[in-house]
């Protein structure tokens, strides 16, 4: 890794060259990069979190004068919950993973001698832009690293103790293997972002991680293509024949387990028929987890009946702009969805109707007893995850068992949802023969075969 002050034009150019060497790389090369990286940072720990404690003493100074968000705050902090210890687990994850270049799929026999061939290939150089989140810088090297893509980053400013560690850290673990240094590089120059988003001739993909605006503006302004979600907007649907232990688990753990990650419940869906058999129960655990409920008419009406007053008097009304809001915080709209009597399936379509409309198309979930319900659902929301009695947490590269992940995409083509090493590989197509030519299959000459082979 290359901590740099080059141009944008420089560092970009320089990793171009680089990725065509690591895309020749074999996959013990590659893997003992990883194991170099990885053992760098466990030795380099305290060093590490130490500089990461300075970003967060400026970090809290800038969030007590609203200058930066407290969910960016939370995902600044590296000695969180053992965050740093599953940074590099998920080195060792990738490392375990089978290597993902040059896998076959397809190989069909077009004719005698001339057999085509798909397999896997790196995309290139990737564009990483994160704000906050320093563990990002060892996540996606190591993809990168096994994938044989090159990758260039870019920090936010809040990070700039952090990652300047991590990356001096893991260039000098770099310099003892095959892998080139500039194939891993961190731009520290100020503005390097919109003139990188331009440089569509050496830079293949864009994965911007952070604030919603930060996504946006690479959306409009990149010229190459752009992987990444915009909201982690997640709702969640309380189904009529729902297990009422189940729902409070699951609602529990979506929304309060980490509120500002991107797949934190947003709002919950409760079916009108178990507005007082299930709600108050999953009320009461929430607002003992001092959530603050945002509710709609007829759910706080439920509530505020079956609730103690003091905990009744602590529900807000709920605006329309609550249920499209990321709030990454301990807050949560909570919604009713009525039914049609006589339309056995108008409830679940309503709740697919709000998802479809309020939703990021992140991940959304559903707590019923019915499959043929929660297929439904799930065939009807626009949803990169769909999750069934379960916590959207779960949403992950790690806990997938991708490794770690790039970002989690709601894009409709090439990779959605968590994006681990495949989400880095395209196809390309190989065809060896022994001096065919085209023409010869030409105006009634020779004829395909186009015979399907076994894989190898």
């Amino acid at each position: 890794m290359s901590l740099t002050n080059a141009s944008p034009e420089q560092a970009a150019r320089a990793a171009k060259v680089s990725s065509r060497t690591l895309a020749t790389l074999p996959i013990n090369a590659r893997n003992s990069a990883l194991n170099a990286v990885h053992d760098a940072l466990a030795a380099a720990k305290d060093d590490i979190l130490a500089a990461n404690a300075r970003d967060l003493e400026l970090a809290k100074k800038s969030a007590a004068s609203g200058g930066l968000s407290p969910s960016i705050l939370k995902r600044l902090d590296l000695s969180r919950k053992g965050k740093f210890d599953d940074m590099l687990q998920g080195i060792k994850d990738v490392l375990e993973l089978k290597d993902p270049v040059g896998r076959v799929d397809l190989r069909t026999e077009l004719d005698d001698g001339l057999v085509l061939q798909r397999q896997t290939c790196p995309i290139g150089v990737l564009l990483i832009i994160f704000e906050a989140r320093p563990e990002v810088i060892a996540n996606i090297a190591s993809l990168a690293i096994k994938s044989a893509n090159a990758a260039i980053l870019k920090g936010g400013k809040e990070s700039t103790e952090s990652f300047k560690a991590i990356s001096t850290v893991i260039s000098k673990a770099l310099a003892g293997t095959e892998v080139p240094n500039d194939s891993i590089q961190l731009v520290t120059t100020r503005d390097a972002v919109d003139p990188l988003l331009e440089l569509s001739q050496y830079i293949d993909l864009v994965i911007p991680r952070g604030s919603n605006e930060l996504v946006r503006h690479c959306q409009r302004k990149a010229h190459m293509p752009v992987l990444g979600h915009a909201d982690g907007l997640c709702n969640l649907y309380i189904h009529s024949d729902a297990d009422k232990d189940m729902a409070v688990d699951v609602v529990i753990d979506s929304k309060t387990d980490y509120p500002a990650a991107c797949n934190a419940l947003e709002t919950l869906l409760v079916h009108e028929d178990v507005l007082e058999a299930i709600l108050p129960a999953v009320a009461e655990a929430l607002i003992a987890r001092d959530v603050a409920l945002r509710c709609d008419e007829r759910s706080k009406a439920a509530l505020s009946k079956h609730l103690p007053r003091d905990k009744a008097s602590l529900l807000q009304d709920a605006t329309d702009a609550d249920y499209t809001t990321e709030f990454l915080d301990l807050i949560l709209a909570i919604r009713t969805i009525n039914s049609t009597p006589g339309n056995a399936n108008s409830a679940v379509d309503a709740a697919i109707d709000h998802v479809n409309t309020h939703g990021s198309h992140h991940t959304d979930a559903i707590i019923t007893a019915s499959k043929s319900v929660a297929d439904r659902y799930c065939n009807g929301i626009d949803s990169a995850c769909k999750f069934w009695n379960c916590s959207t947490r779960f949403c992950d590269g790690m806990r997938f068992g991708f490794g770690t992940e790039v970002g989690i995409s709601t894009n409709k083509v090439h990779a959605r949802g968590p994006v681990g090493l495949e989400g880095l590989m395209i196809h390309e197509y190989r065809l060896s023969g022994s001096g065919q030519g085209a023409a010869m299959y030409a105006s009634g000459g020779k004829h395909f075969k186009h015979k399907k082979l076994p894989l190898v």
